[in-house]
């Protein structure tokens, strides 16, 4: 997983209690760090337990799959 610092719309007021500055030390100033799946669990976990913040990042547009379907399909005319 990639957290990029400089994407999410939280920085500023959400840095001081987000898990990336808090555990890993990270500023936002810093631009991004690629965690693992399993140093994400991890953090998860640890976050649950509320031992640690959650991590904030929230991009400020959601990802869209552009249209797959073929021209003329069913499915495109749909969309």
């Amino acid at each position: 997983m990639l957290i990029d610092c400089d994407a999410c719309v939280m920085r500023g007021p959400g840095c001081q209690d987000c898990v990336v500055t808090v555990v890993l030390g990270m500023s936002a100033d810093q631009g991004s760090i690629r965690i693992d799946d399993e140093e994400r669990a991890a953090l998860d976990v640890l976050a649950q337990s509320g031992l640690v913040p959650p991590l904030r990042l929230v991009h400020a547009v959601s990802s869209v799959e552009p249209n797959t379907a073929a021209e003329g399909d069913a499915a495109a005319d749909a969309v």
